[in-house]
């Protein structure tokens, strides 16, 4: 993140939905990636649903610990279309996944993420592909056990190290783009709306 955006970013309200949709879900917002985690303070769940009501931006809640809340926020035909490719599917049947409707998988996949997360099961790999994660690089992270990265971003990377930094820097100039349409004014359920035809996003570049 650029020093201006950061400047920016810290004058704002931090526990704003709107802020954390912008800093935690801005690759998914403008589009660049098929889904994203949101963790936010469970009392703004209520506020969550009426930013992302009517915007085409589907989540669903993973888990719920204490006074914070997971979801896993995603455009379902891109993540739809993602899962029911052939190398990806082989991949949830070899986790143990017996259908591959979008629902199951979801539902499968929290109640291993719950497991995981309160230390009764071991890490469910298929969650970098929910989360569009490149398939060679997830299968690299099982196959070295997390080590022997050649580069670390958004995920650890095990091929194509030019080709993943060029999409995490995408990744952060869309960051920084809708931190500076939220300081301009501009609600975040205007840029979800808006993002397909760009028109918000040239006003902040």
């Amino acid at each position: 993140m650029c020093q201006e955006v950061f400047e920016i970013v810290k004058g704002m309200d931090r526990k704003s939905i709107e802020t954390q949709l912008a800093l935690q879900c801005a690759p998914l917002i403008t589009g660049i990636k098929i889904s994203n985690l949101l963790i936010i303070p469970a009392e703004n769940e209520k506020v969550l649903r009426a930013v992302l009501m009517h915007t085409g931006i589907c989540f669903y809640r993973l888990l719920k610990l204490e006074d914070r809340i997971t979801f896993l926020l995603f455009r379902r035909n891109l993540l739809e279309e993602y899962i029911n490719r052939t190398d990806i599917r082989n991949f949830f049947q070899r986790e143990g996944y017996k259908e591959f409707g979008l629902g199951y998988i979801l539902r499968t996949f929290q109640i291993r993420y719950h497991s995981y997360m309160t230390r009764e099961q071991t890490f469910p790999h298929e969650m970098g592909l929910l989360l569009g994660y490149p398939i060679e690089d997830v299968r690299g992270f099982i196959d070295h056990a997390g080590e022997q990265y050649l580069y670390s971003g958004y995920w650890k990377v095990y091929q194509d190290v030019e080709a993943k930094k060029r999409l995490f820097e995408q990744y952060e100039t869309a960051k920084e783009t809708l931190i500076q349409l939220l300081a301009s004014g501009i609600h975040m359920e205007e840029i979800i709306r808006h993002y397909y035809g760009n028109d918000l996003l040239k006003k902040a570049v």
